[in-house]
């Protein structure tokens, strides 16, 4: 297994940390990963596992750490989906110089959105599959508000207890400049697949479908019945549905 620690520098000048697996088969075709609005490369591990399944399947796969998480340099409470998107275009200049020429993009929940938002000015990622992507981060976010001048304070606090998420208002402000379900067919003609599950009580299911009919085509959507947000006993079914995807699409 070729694992390698690597780091990678954003437009900002901060080193962005990842994790490589270099396939020892020269098809040029990389996999970058995008974890969860406040998870890391190494997904508990299961990010990992994956990635390495996908090297034994003949794919290179880059793990890394947005801005302000896991052991990249920033401030976490400084994100923004502008920020996160000019990491991911940081990474996909990474692969480049690395000389790949095949490159896809897989993100989770906000990481979804990132790719979403990325690919659909960066030509040169040539697939996008999601995973509990949300449609419209600031309906989620707001909760009822018409707007973030209605959340008191500096901060927002998302997520639940005893997991909860403290960021700068500017971060809703932020998303709101993105509009998924205009930058989704941007996407087109390249392949999409968007994987949703059906318990999932964080980001709606109906996101999924807003996604995937705002969409053009090639497209799919896969829903995993009875699986959460995480994934938690569902996730080799996710796994099962992307690597058919991507032999299905971009074989050889």
């Amino acid at each position: 297994m070729n694992e390698e620690k690597v780091t990678f520098i954003n437009s900002r000048n901060l080193k962005l940390s990842g994790i490589f697996y270099n396939s020892p088969i020269d098809t040029k075709s990389v996999v970058i990963t995008c974890h969860g609005l406040s998870g890391t490369k190494s997904g508990g591990g299961k990010a990992v596992e994956m990635g390495k399944i996908l090297n034994e399947k003949g794919w290179s796969i880059l793990l890394f750490d947005f801005t302000g998480l896991g052991d990249s340099e920033g401030v976490f409470e400084e994100m923004t989906l502008t920020r996160q998107i000019d990491d991911l275009t940081c990474a996909v200049d990474w692969c480049i110089g690395q000389g790949f020429t095949r490159i896809v993009t897989q993100g989770r929940s906000f990481g979804g959105t990132t790719a979403i938002c990325q690919a659909a000015g960066d030509k040169r990622v040539q697939g996008v599959c999601t995973w509990s992507a949300p449609a419209q981060i600031q309906k989620l976010i707001l909760r009822g508000k018409n707007s973030a001048d209605e959340i008191k304070g500096e901060y927002v606090i998302l997520g639940q207890e005893p997991d909860l998420i403290r960021l700068k208002k500017g971060f809703v402000y932020d998303v709101e400049k993105y509009d998924v379900t205009s930058l989704s067919p941007m996407i087109s003609p390249r392949p999409f697949l968007i994987i949703q599950g059906t318990a999932d009580l964080v980001v709606p299911p109906t996101n999924a479908t807003t996604i995937y009919n705002s969409a053009g085509w090639p497209k799919k959507i896969v829903f995993i019945e009875g699986a959460n947000h995480e994934y938690t006993e569902h996730y080799r079914k996710v796994w099962e549905a992307f690597f058919g995807w991507l032999a299905e699409e971009f074989p050889g």
